[in-house]
Formats: C-alpha cells, structure tokens, sequence
C-alpha cells in the first residue's frame, strides 16, 4: 500500500463520527414538535433543523442532553450523536388545548404558547 492511500484511508475513518453525527430536520408531518416545551421538572427545546435541548430534574438529579434528531419511530423520536443515543418515548404527540399546546413525553406533560414556535 502507498503512503497516498493510507492516507485516504486514514481521512475517511476520520470522516465517519462526522457523518453519523449528523441529524435530520424535523419532517413536515412532525413540524408540531418544534418549540419551547416545558414543566416544572422539564425543559424540551425542538428546532427545526432538528437540534434539540433537555434538561430534567428527577430524584433530585438533573439530566441534560444535546444533540440532534436521529430518527422518528412513530411519535418516539431519538436523539444522539455517534452511537451514544437516547429514545424520547411520546405517549401524546402534540395538540391543543384552551390556546395551549400540550404533548406528553417520557410521561411528563409539557406546555408551550400556541404563538411559541
């Protein structure tokens, strides 16, 4: 082997984590997502392009997580970079109630403004 194509070789394995890192935008069927959610023991920031940001208190510890929209199964939605990954499990995916949206995850009911997207 030459050292030209260990050197392709070495630059694509270096490409890899990029490309599975990436994420999708949030599909047109699933645009109600988008938004500013919260409760009072959860923030759930959805945009667009697919970025999302959660934090949670529960037991008096905090999780929080960064990163973008891996896939949709069915209303679930994943969300991960690489092979680190986490499922946000969608009991009622969003409508409206009283001029609030509302939706269900993780068995936590989150609020935003119908104006807040």
């Amino acid at each position: 082997m030459t050292l030209k194509r260990i050197s392709h070789i070495f630059c694509l394995l270096c490409m890899v984590p990029f490309i599975s890192s990436c994420g999708i935008p949030v599909p047109a069927d699933k645009i109600d997502y988008v938004g500013e959610w919260k409760s009072k023991a959860m923030y759930l920031l959805i945009l667009e392009d697919g970025s999302v940001q959660y934090k949670r208190l529960k037991g008096g510890a905090t999780t929080e997580i960064s990163g973008p929209i891996k896939e949709f199964q069915g209303d679930n939605f994943i969300v991960g970079v690489g092979f680190i990954k986490t499922t946000f499990e969608v009991s009622k995916p969003p409508y409206q109630e009283a001029g609030v949206w509302k939706m269900v995850v993780d068995g936590v009911e989150l609020q935003r403004p119908i104006q807040n997207r």
